[in-house]
């Protein structure tokens, strides 16, 4: 109950959810001792897969004994989730006691919630000089509260596609504007760009990075992989080619998310990472609600013998990749879909194909969200579309055989309200 007070408070301290700016956060930061310039880290930009990324490289430097601090955006289940030191989670009293220096520092002064939790990271992880930062960028990148780094270790570009339109101006809402943002401010370290979706996007991405004098990797240029037929990935780089295994994570994506883990440690010198530690490291991937299987719980429960899946893709881009290992699948597959107001829904939906059924519900504890009704009419091309006002009515609701499979999807938002009740 503490540590919520204090997050109240630190919720009020501006007008704004986001203002994009860095003065706010370069003033507390310096008042608390420039914390952010005394770390090694990686940072992570994109629209697409940065958390997946995050953890595959995690994984791969735990099994190195190299101790990490990671910072993602936003928590799923609970705060915490944001702020990893030495590997673990801070616990409510810590991050409470952290929150309140941080808060006493800053004296009241107008910050917002996002730029006064990355000053906290940032001190925090100044505490643990020789650990690694994993540090996800938040929206877009160029005014973005973590972009304040003076020199990091590497950058990368995950996929980019069109997301948080709302946020720029009506004339400028393109795939070539988002990409200006999210990289044209990026330090000159190495920079290693993942697989995008399009060659019109690789090709803009690397027109951006023309002035950028780090060493670049790109997917497909300069590091691949493959999926053998008999069980294995063959990953391939500078360094040499790899013989993996499959890794504990579901999809294509996460094996082009992986890839890019990969690329990036190999390509840092001095981290000593073995053949070994990205074998063992990349069947230890701990993802939430990214194409996350519940296999026990109340809503597990619920269906039984069937395959229940939460994934918090919210983008056209998300689809696009959800949709894909959807149809790998050979069965009914039954998708749950909870939104926010400001997404744009029906070309969120377009992605996905031959699905069985489709039920719209509210997003529990989210005034932004778009109501379940709302968003039922909205998808009215749908075939078999229903809505159902709670997870449990809907999960309830579907007529599953043998095999089927339901899919929980639509917002990071309502991936967390289902892994708390479940």
């Amino acid at each position: 109950m503490k540590l919520q007070k204090i997050v109240n408070r630190l919720q009020k301290l501006h007008p704004k959810e986001i203002d994009l700016s860095l003065n706010r956060i370069k003033k507390l930061c310096n008042t608390l001792g420039n914390p952010q310039d005394k770390l090694k880290a990686i940072s992570v930009v994109g629209t697409n897969g940065k958390y997946s990324t995050i953890q595959a490289l995690f994984a791969i430097l735990k099994e190195t004994n190299i101790k990490c601090n990671i910072y993602t955006s936003p928590h799923i289940k609970r705060i915490n989730e944001r702020f990893v030191f030495n590997n673990e989670e801070l616990n409510d009293d810590d991050l409470g006691i952290l929150f309140q220096e941080v808060e006493e520092a800053n004296n009241n002064k107008p910050i917002t919630f996002f730029e006064i939790l990355t000053a906290a990271y940032f001190y925090n992880a100044s505490k643990y000089p020789e650990n690694i930062n994993l540090i996800e960028a938040g929206l877009f990148h160029r005014f973005d509260a973590t972009n304040i780094l003076k020199d990091n270790l590497a950058s990368i570009i995950t996929s980019i596609g069109l997301d948080h339109l709302d946020w720029l101006p009506k004339n400028e809402q393109t795939t070539k504007k988002i990409i200006f943002e999210k990289t044209s401010t990026l330090l000159n370290s190495n920079i290693i760009i993942a697989k995008q979706s399009s060659s019109e996007i690789f090709n803009e991405i690397k027109n951006s990075l023309t002035r950028n004098s780090s060493k670049k990797l790109f997917f497909n240029e300069d590091y691949n992989y493959s999926l053998n037929e008999n069980g294995f990935i063959f990953y391939e780089d500078q360094h040499g080619g790899i013989k993996l295994p499959i890794p504990n994570v579901k999809g294509q994506f996460q094996l082009e998310n992986i890839s890019t883990a990969i690329a990036t440690l190999r390509s840092i010198n001095n981290l000593k990472v073995s053949e070994k530690n990205i074998k063992d490291g990349i069947t230890k991937i701990e993802s939430i609600a990214r194409l996350q299987e519940i296999n026990s719980g109340k809503l597990k429960e619920l269906v039984k013998h069937n395959k229940l899946l939460v994934d918090g893709s919210h983008n056209p881009l998300g689809a696009k990749v959800l949709n894909e290992y959807l149809e790998s699948l050979n069965c009914d597959k039954h998708i749950i879909v909870g939104m926010m107001s400001n997404k744009d829904h029906n070309d969120y939906m377009s992605y996905f194909k031959n699905i069985s059924s489709l039920t719209t519900i509210d997003i529990p504890n989210q005034p932004n969200s778009i109501n379940g009704k709302v968003l039922k009419s909205k998808l009215s091309s749908f075939e078999n579309v229903k809505y159902k006002e709670s997870i449990i009515d809907a999960i309830m609701s579907i007529p599953v055989k043998e095999n089927d499979v339901i899919l929980i999807t639509g917002s990071l938002y309502l991936a967390g309200e289902v892994l708390n009740l479940n």
